[in-house]
């Protein structure tokens, strides 16, 4: 892949990302992509060696961007409960903007090489925000009875409790879900004011 940035690549990531997003990256052929984004399929293969290149990049990108969103919040000088709201948020903006069709497929369809370097993003995230829920919890943001391996535990059935068809049938679409177990899980962890 060429990463250089480009207008021809910019308008391939907006596109792929548009077209992802509504209707799952499996769906989506590089023909259609070419198609919507005004380019060849011979300016495709210059920025991308196939549609899951793409798809990693899009996902890269977006993680980084989500990561700075997020880094950036938790270091301003907020209140801690107005943090957690602006993680929920920020949860919620990324869930919204995805397809159930893009949700399914990056669970259940993504390849081997994707699943791994988003595993290991995943507990590269995990550690950071682990980091953070213990100064919070050090700071007295958080319960200080609450043990940080039960966190880590519940964070890792996170995308089990997603995929529950029996937990699914009671919510409108999967980010509906993600976003309740998202809520209780912070309001669950937070200390209770006593003023």
């Amino acid at each position: 892949m060429d990463s250089s940035s480009s207008p021809k690549r910019d308008q391939i990531l907006e596109t792929g990302k548009e077209l992802f997003w509504k209707f799952g990256f499996r769906r989506v052929t590089v023909e259609e992509l070419c198609r919507e984004a005004g380019i060849s399929k011979m300016t495709f293969y210059k920025f991308f060696s196939n549609k899951m290149d793409l798809v990693m990049t899009i996902m890269i990108e977006f993680g980084q961007v989500s990561m700075a969103r997020y880094r950036s919040l938790m270091d301003s000088e907020l209140p801690y409960t107005e943090k957690v709201l602006g993680m929920i948020e920020l949860k919620r903006e990324q869930t919204e903007a995805m397809s159930n069709e893009f949700f399914r497929d990056y669970i259940s369809h993504a390849d081997p090489e994707m699943m791994e370097y988003f595993e290991r993003l995943s507990a590269e995230t995990f550690k950071i925000f682990l980091d953070d829920l213990r100064k919070a919890q050090q700071q007295g943001h958080i319960r200080k009875n609450v043990k940080v391996e039960f966190i880590l535990h519940y964070l890792n059935h996170i995308t089990e409790m997603v995929q529950d068809d029996q937990l699914l049938e009671l919510y409108d679409s999967p980010q509906e879900l993600a976003l309740e177990i998202i809520n209780f899980f912070f309001y669950g962890l937070m200390e209770r004011e006593n003023k």
